[in-house]
């Protein structure tokens, strides 16, 4: 689990992150949506300390980040899973290459033990045969999940999701959003991610935390959001014909049952 407190940020006098607090449970899905400019990335990074916020605290699985000495730092580390939006993949690398670099880097597994690692990886993400492939020779969802096979190739506890859909056509998407899922619930991981993507809202949204101008402003569930009578983040999903679908489909049943 991890657990932010009262976290704020400022750049120069303005205010990115202001008091947000929630607790991000392992095994579901956790998301962060807003529009662009409300403060979802800079609160990942300062989830993961690549900014340092300026008041608050972050808790993993209880423990303070500001209480941990180097060494517990580099062990949280080594249980960090990033998948970019970017994919961030080495186009000089091959497939299996990609995927084993959080390997070669961390770990004192052989070859060998290394090569298993990353072919049972890729056989989950449905990969199997692409370990000599270059990034070049991949569709989008390949390399989409070539990088989340390179984030969770170290069996992390944490996974975080910076807009994984983005690029991706809907049906590719529904795939890398039920692979989300079906991982985060093997392996019991406390995963967050960042998206617009309303359809992976309703699909994974298992915990939504709803940013606007840096403030938290709702959350709940993927259920919660669709009886929402918050104006603000209704504004935000009826940008979506699919959020505005649903919320007609409940309605409908709730006057049905309700004669």
């Amino acid at each position: 689990m991890i657990e932010i407190q009262h976290i704020s940020k400022k750049f120069g006098d303005r205010v990115i992150i202001d008091d947000i607090s929630a607790q991000f449970k392992p095994g579901i899905c956790n998301l962060i949506i807003g529009t662009s400019g409300s403060g979802k990335t800079v609160l990942v990074k300062c989830i993961v300390d690549l900014l340092k916020a300026d008041k608050g605290e972050i808790l993993f699985d209880n423990i303070a980040f500001s209480s941990m000495n180097k060494e517990e730092r580099k062990d949280l580390r080594q249980n960090l899973g990033m998948l970019f939006q970017g994919n961030a993949l080495f186009d000089s690398m091959t497939v299996e290459e990609n995927v084993r670099f959080p390997l070669d880097m961390f770990s004192e597994l052989t070859l060998a033990e290394k090569k298993l690692k990353v072919n049972e990886i890729l056989a989950r993400v449905q990969l199997e045969g692409v370990n000599a492939k270059f990034p070049a020779e991949l569709s989008g969802g390949m390399k989409k999940r070539v990088g989340l096979a390179r984030a969770l190739v170290m069996q992390p506890k944490y996974l975080f999701c910076d807009e994984p859909n983005s690029g991706l056509d809907p049906q590719t998407s529904m795939v890398i959003d039920k692979l989300i899922h079906e991982l985060t619930v093997e392996f019991n991981i406390t995963t967050i991610v960042v998206t617009h993507d309303m359809n992976s809202v309703m699909e994974i949204g298992n915990y939504i935390i709803y940013l606007n101008q840096g403030k938290k402003e709702w959350e709940g569930s993927n259920q919660d959001i669709i009886y929402s009578q918050n104006k603000l983040l209704n504004n935000f999903i009826f940008a979506s014909d699919f959020l505005q679908d649903a919320k007609s489909m409940r309605m409908l049943e709730q006057n049905k049952q309700s004669k």
